[in-house]
């Protein structure tokens, strides 16, 4: 995403915990620096700042910022943070006076570098005043301001939930496929479902991705699925808000089963994960 903003001629001080995906930024044309005060003493008032973490990690971060910070700043949440995480951050840190808007990003790596799908949550002004921002990090229409603080996190948790739902079926499908009593090229059906059929996406694109990879065998995939929680979030959301998200709960479930009873369907699923996120293909 640096990378990128870079390209489009944003000026980026970049700061992570391991120095060396800086030293690659610096060559870039991005500023380096190894710690959160270097990083706000590098950016002129009114400052932008996105972070981009592990939500179990977003507090302690906002923690160290926050101090260094004045009104009139802004800050980003980029990262998948539970939705009622953000509304409670937004309360706190827009009564210091500074701005916050949490940005759901999906794409994975490539998205991140080619053009990513961006759903902003958050004040509608301050959405506005970035907006280029937004356009400059997302592929062609690819972001919308969705509502209030915390909305963007919510539509980005339900699109992982939805994502969980639809590459189950997929695994499934190919699963079943596979165990047929026909010698079926499943590198070959992915590429032709891809080719006009009503389950044409980019997901059996990463499905055809990890058979090109791995083999038709999937041979060092493992059986048991990961997963990063957002599934979970979006089960409790459904709870909370009374509305049956049967398939979601069911994908949850099998990832979870898939822990003890390792699988050809947890093999694709991990192959899948594998090639959109970069996702580690051994437990």
């Amino acid at each position: 995403m640096c990378s990128r903003l870079l390209e489009k001629k944003w000026s980026v001080v970049a700061y992570n915990r391991s120095p060396e995906p800086q030293k690659e930024l610096a060559k870039k044309g991005a500023i380096p620096v190894f710690s959160l005060e270097e990083l706000i003493g590098h950016l002129k008032p009114p400052r932008l700042v996105w972070v981009m973490v592990a939500h179990e990690a977003v507090d302690i971060v906002l923690s160290q910022l926050l101090p260094h910070l004045a009104k009139g700043d802004t800050i980003i949440d980029g990262g998948n943070s539970p939705y009622t995480d953000s509304m409670r951050r937004a309360k706190k840190i827009e009564a210091a006076g500074i701005a916050f808007l949490d940005a759901g990003v999906s794409g994975g790596p490539g998205g991140a570098r080619n053009g990513a799908c961006v759903m902003v949550g958050g004040n509608k002004n301050v959405f506005k005043k970035f907006e280029k921002l937004f356009k400059d990090i997302s592929c062609d229409n690819g972001y919308r301001y969705i509502g209030s603080a915390g909305a963007g996190h919510f539509v980005k948790m339900a699109h992982n939930g939805i994502e969980y739902g639809m590459m189950q079926s997929l695994a499934e499908g190919f699963s079943l496929i596979k165990k047929s009593p026909f010698h079926v090229d499943l590198k070959s059906l992915a590429d032709l479902y891809n080719h006009g059929s009503v389950i044409e996406s980019r997901l059996v694109g990463w499905l055809k991705g990890a058979l090109e990879t791995y083999g038709e065998e999937l041979k060092g995939v493992s059986g048991s699925v990961e997963q990063s929680g957002e599934g979970i979030w979006t089960l409790k959301a459904g709870k909370d808000l009374r509305v049956d998200v049967a398939s979601i709960d069911l994908a949850v479930r099998f990832r979870k089963k898939s822990a003890k009873h390792p699988s050809v369907t947890g093999k694709f699923l991990t192959g899948m994960r594998n090639q959109f996120g970069g996702h580690a293909i051994k437990k």
